[in-house]
């Protein structure tokens, strides 16, 4: 795992060749480690990214007690038999947790198993204001009693946990992740509707099944869940993360590289690939690959009467909204036009400002869209000096700068490292000129 300080000094302009396997899916990764609270029997899990904020997490399971074993690349072992709960009101839990923003979802399984929880604020990306009421509501419908402390810390009394209907104020992952979670060993029927219905989610929700849990409607935004007694053992592969997939995608695009990504589970990408195909970008899917031709120009599809194309967010199966600096700097050496609409976070498109800086034609209307001008490669982006301001942008500004004419330094560089495995490493295997310092 990289550590994270330093910057990445990139040399543009150079076409990329060959393969890249995308890693584990980071935000599937966060809950269903947290998973692991639930028995006290083991849990085997399979390709878990080696990334800062996934160590970090297994740092804090192993501080409550959690066994921890390494037994491959990507694979672990864990037994939560002994879990130490008072170790929530220590000061070496408030400052790892609060680091961390998915330490919110150890929360779920410790009110199902333990009967209650305490938790600081967390930490995470500084991308707009994002509320935690979602999984404090769905708690307080269980039966769980919670109060904010004078000194920063969120206390739950979950003692009495029964099964109720539930109907989400938002379809957040990881508050329908921690609400399942608190739900599956609650007495009786809880009905959760309004619930994410992520790939990822329905991971949690087959995990969670194979450990004897009675969970059905995934895959819809209707779950019923039957509370049991007790969770058992199980083994469990994480699927690729499909965010890496889709920066391939626009990696490839941007640079003019002919790249095969390899073991993407296509049939659980959603609109990833079909949104890339509106931005003119040809793929060939070969088996469970997907393969990128390298191409001199790609034009920007339009909407059937002609207007110029919009590309917005949404909750699962709509686009994900991590993949939209992506598109957006994918969009910039299109033809055509494009507007960028984010709708599910705010200041997320402030990152533009250094795009523009690059040579690029990018019109910021609002915090919230941004109307992307395709230059058709009439003329090159340039290499600046720049910050990656999160783990996103980062990615969007590191495929800039490998397009650009000349140099680029991205400085910030652990946040790109908060979510993308040894990605230096595994460009130089593609042939591009990066280093990092």
């Amino acid at each position: 795992m990289s550590t994270g300080q330093g910057e990445f000094i990139v040399e543009g302009g150079h076409r990329l060749k060959g393969e890249i396997t995308p890693q584990g899916a980071k935000n599937e990764a966060l809950q269903i480690l947290c998973a692991v609270l639930l028995t006290e029997e083991k849990v085997t899990i399979h390709n878990i990214p080696n990334i800062i904020d996934v160590m970090k997490l297994i740092d804090i399971l192993k501080d409550f007690g959690v066994k921890v074993k390494k037994i491959g690349e990507g694979s672990f072992e864990f037994i939560a038999k002994d879990v130490n709960i008072d170790h929530l009101q220590t000061e070496e839990y408030s400052q790892k947790a609060s680091k961390l923003r998915g330490s919110i979802m150890v929360l779920g399984p410790l009110l199902a198993r333990f009967g209650k929880g305490k938790i600081p604020k967390p930490g995470g990306d500084k991308i707009g204001r994002r509320r935690l009421d979602t999984h404090f509501l769905g708690f307080k419908t269980l039966g769980a009693k919670f109060d904010y402390t004078k000194d920063g810390f969120f206390k739950i009394d979950a003692t009495d946990l029964h099964g109720s209907y539930i109907l989400l104020d938002e379809p957040s992952v990881t508050g329908t992740a921690n609400v399942i979670m608190a739900a599956v060993m609650a007495k009786g029927k809880t009905t959760l509707y309004n619930a994410a219905c992520e790939p990822y989610i329905q991971q949690l929700c087959k995990m969670l099944n194979r450990m004897g849990a009675n969970i059905t409607g995934h895959g819809s935004n209707l779950l019923t869940i039957e509370g049991v007694e007790r969770l058992g053992g199980t083994t469990h592969t994480m699927l690729p993360d499909m965010i890496e997939i889709g920066s391939f995608i626009g990696l490839a695009a941007m640079t003019q590289s002919e790249i095969t990504i390899k073991n993407c589970r296509i049939d659980e990408l959603g609109q990833i690939p079909t949104v890339f195909k509106r931005l003119g970008i040809q793929m060939e899917f070969r088996g469970d690959d997907i393969f990128i031709p390298a191409q001199d120009s790609y034009q920007l599809d339009r909407f059937i009467d002609g207007s110029i194309l919009t590309v917005a967010d949404g909750p699962w199966p709509l686009f994900t909204p991590d993949l939209l600096s992506i598109v957006l700097v994918t969009a910039i050496q299109a033809k055509g036009t494009v507007l960028v609409h984010q709708k599910m976070f705010e200041s997320r498109l402030f990152f533009v400002d250094k795009l523009i800086d690059m040579g690029a034609q990018i019109i910021l209307n609002d915090p919230h869209r941004a109307t992307v001008i395709g230059m058709n490669r009439q003329s090159n982006l340039k290499g600046i000096r720049m910050s990656s301001p999160d783990i996103r942008a980062g990615v969007a500004l590191l495929i800039a700068a490998l397009s650009a004419e000349g140099t680029s330094v991205i400085s910030n560089i652990d946040q790109i490292d908060r979510g993308y495995q040894d990605i230096e490493g595994r460009l130089k295997a593609l042939g591009a000129k990066i280093e990092r310092r």
